[in-house]
């Protein structure tokens, strides 16, 4: 379950999915799917999850500098997010244990 789920998504607009639609955002293993990401959840945080969308982002390559040779090309790496959306009444407390 560790390896599938990287990191919470702490930003502006995620607080406001979390107060409005009760829709978390995670940064997840970009192998993983949402049935994986769906029993990660449940396990490690004992809530149910209604809904589970992904989003694929990065990839392709990014231009860094140019030399006299051409330019520069970087791949930038993938990131899967997933948007987790809980039962009405279940709710995930990042900030316990701070």
């Amino acid at each position: 379950m560790i390896d599938i789920l990287k990191k919470p998504v702490i930003t502006e607009k995620s607080e406001q999915m979390i107060e409005k639609y009760n829709t978390y955002t995670f940064e997840v293993d970009p192998k993983a799917t949402k049935v994986d990401i769906k029993s990660a959840i449940e396990g490690m945080y004992d809530v149910k999850v209604a809904k589970v969308n992904t989003i694929k982002s990065g990839g392709g390559k990014k231009e860094m500098k140019y030399t006299n040779k051409g330019v520069v090309h970087q791949k930038r790496k993938i990131v899967k997010k997933a948007l987790i959306t809980l039962e009405e009444g279940d709710e995930i407390d990042f900030y316990s244990n701070i």
